[in-house]
């Protein structure tokens, strides 16, 4: 075969270059924005506008139909806001915050404690699971509300029964979701840490518990609320201080721009207690952010 031969059968036997594949909806050559982007990041600066619109478009939204109606039934902004500075300067506002805050915080975090510790053991070991499921796959479909006339019975009408509400509310949800996160901890890692020589309380501290952490605290973010819906149900019937206690008493008095104040602070602390949350997890748990 001559040269010319060769250099053209060659030629014939290169593969034909292959364009790469075109972006899906039409986007080949063009940058996606971040506002369209599928779930992919948008810069804080972007996130926090974004985050102020929508506030704005609620708060717009408020201001607009309650000036349409014009009832004192449906308090406008303003005079919601007169009545929270009212309440602030009697001292009512803050006193109320603090029982409720403390009510929360005592009972929730009683919740969460249990909750990791058997969440986790019913997600890393069968035997837990086989003792703790059926129990509390029969005490969750009680209504913790129901109990509420028991706990008044059996523990008086100070703190106590309020906090254990808040408690018996919770814990249930919290020892599920977190035997769920447990659960979801890749086998491949337990067999690997076993295959270095780790023991069983090795592996549970250094594989299964980091790995579930962040997914702990989406858990304490998730049923947080229920603990607030809790504590409503337990100061409404019993309490003389309170956030719901004082929409108790401005229901009574018909003083609505009250309770619209009061639900507003509601919000308030759980927004901030959202955010909160998140900053906790994003701050000690960075490298989880890239599965979200």
């Amino acid at each position: 075969m001559s040269i010319v031969a060769e250099r053209a059968s060659g030629v014939a036997e290169r593969p034909t270059p292959v364009a790469p594949p075109s972006p899906p909806g039409g986007t080949r050559g063009r940058r996606q924005h971040a506002l369209g982007r599928l779930r992919g990041d948008i810069p804080p600066s972007l996130q926090l506008g974004l985050g102020i619109f929508g506030m704005v478009l609620l708060f717009g939204g408020w201001a607009i139909t309650s000036a349409a109606m014009d009832s004192f039934l449906y308090p406008t902004p303003t005079a919601t806001w007169d009545a929270a500075v009212e309440l602030y300067r009697s001292g009512d506002l803050v006193t109320d915050m603090q029982a409720s805050l403390t009510r929360v915080a005592i009972g929730y975090g009683a919740s969460m404690a249990i909750g990791v510790v058997i969440g986790v053991l019913m997600g890393s070991f069968r035997s837990a699971e086989a003792v703790f499921e059926p129990q509390i796959g029969f005490l969750r479909y009680i209504p913790a509300t129901a109990l509420t006339p028991l706990f008044l019975l059996w523990l008086g009408i100070e703190e106590t029964p309020k906090i254990a509400l808040v408690l018996v509310g919770t814990v249930f949800y919290n020892i599920l979701m977190v035997a769920d996160v447990a659960r979801a901890v890749p086998k491949e890692q337990i067999n690997a840490s076993y295959t270095l020589g780790a023991r069983r309380l090795r592996v549970l501290g250094r594989v299964i518990l980091p790995h579930s952490y962040p997914g702990i605290i989406d858990v304490a973010r998730i049923n947080l609320a229920a603990a607030w819906l809790m504590l409503v149900v337990a100061e409404l019937l019993a309490a003389e201080e309170g956030l719901a206690y004082r929409i108790a008493r401005a229901t009574r008095g018909r003083q609505v721009d009250r309770m619209f104040a009061l639900l507003i602070v509601f919000g308030l602390i759980g927004l901030l207690s959202d955010v909160a949350l998140r900053q906790l997890r994003r701050r000690t748990a960075p490298w989880s952010e890239g599965s979200r």
